[in-house]
């Protein structure tokens, strides 16, 4: 009976999340592909040519994956720390923590909508790319995997910033001042091996160099880090947010007085 019920709840929540992003798709779904296109047309038309070749491909394909992973990243990101906090402020969480909602189903049915919000802009941008650039896909497996576990990590990291979060100005703390210089500086725009070797070993405590480089692996084939490494680091980042994330939820951190 309790199964059966946590499931109504999570396929509630989920298609909530879903419908909401849907709803206001021109603030959800429709900023990232502008963006990208300015990006294509600044970085890979006219700054791409003087730049040339970098592990054997034109400048526009090198940077094609690391847009789309920043694409992947950012809206994951944005639709559970904007929903959560939404939810937080408005009182609907105390709703849900006295119904008969699980905390795993709460934390879950945000990811879902995170995720879905990031791999569907993460298509959308690629469709566009493909209107600047060919697109290679050199392992499947690798693709899947790094975009999906890569969503988790950041609906995840974005539900424990809006739980923290007092007020609409916290929520945008994390993504202004930490996820955007570590988007930049996480390999999207060019290669560790153009960089000195102390910022190259700096450059690995970046956790979206990682990500970045395992998605562009699987559709170049190229990486400035080995691939098994990237995608066993995301795994266990997912793994450890998750836990905190469930924690956090199940004691009532910053939502019960």
């Amino acid at each position: 009976m309790v199964t059966h019920l946590n499931w109504i709840a999570l396929s509630t929540l989920t298609r909530r999340e879903v419908m909401r992003f849907f709803r206001i798709w021109t603030q959800t779904l429709l900023p990232s592909p502008v963006s990208m296109v300015l990006y294509f047309v600044i970085f890979g038309g006219l700054i791409g040519p003087r730049i040339g070749v970098i592990d054997g491909y034109r400048y526009i394909e090198y940077i094609a994956p690391g847009l789309i992973m920043m694409a992947v990243i950012n809206n994951a990101y944005a639709n559970v720390v904007a929903s959560f906090f939404g939810t937080k402020f408005q009182r609907n969480i105390e709703e849900m923590y006295v119904s008969p909602m699980s905390s795993w189903v709460i934390m879950l049915g945000f990811m879902i909508g995170g995720v879905a919000r990031g791999c569907l802009v993460g298509l959308i941008v690629t469709c566009v790319a493909l209107f600047f650039t060919k697109l290679h896909v050199h392992n499947m497996a690798v693709i899947f995997f790094s975009v999906l576990l890569t969503a988790m990590l950041f609906s995840l990291a974005g539900l424990i910033n809006a739980i923290f979060s007092k007020k609409f100005d916290d929520i945008s703390i994390i993504p202004t001042f930490v996820l955007t210089p570590l988007t930049y500086l996480g390999g999207v725009f060019y290669s560790m091996h153009m960089l000195s070797p102390f910022w190259q070993k700096l450059s690995h405590l970046n956790p979206i160099l990682y990500m970045v480089n395992a998605f562009r692996y699987g559709m170049l084939g190229v990486s400035d880090v080995p691939v098994e490494i990237s995608l066993i680091f995301i795994g266990a980042c997912c793994v450890i947010l998750y836990f905190w994330t469930w924690y956090l939820l199940e004691e009532g951190t910053a939502m019960k007085s």
